[in-house]
């Protein structure tokens, strides 16, 4: 298991980067900056990916039920 400074350091990252990928619309940068992390620590590479795919899974979950709740509306008002 990661300390607590890799852990802190990985979310930043992650939080940074899925920023920056949100404003370019490079969807793989992370894919990118894991490569970057990895030359010099694996540790750190694998606690920044668990950050992003663990954010993008709450994304896409967020959105998966913003649609259910607009479709339920969309019935109901029909």
């Amino acid at each position: 298991m990661s300390d607590t400074a890799t852990i802190t350091m990985a979310n930043k990252l992650a939080e940074d980067c899925l920023a920056v990928q949100r404003e370019t619309g490079e969807d793989r940068l992370f894919m990118e900056v894991a490569k970057v992390i990895g030359a010099s620590s694996q540790t750190l590479e694998e606690a920044f990916l668990t950050a992003v795919r663990t954010r993008m899974a709450e994304q896409a979950a967020r959105g998966f039920l913003k649609e259910k709740l607009n479709q339920h509306r969309a019935a109901s008002e029909g």
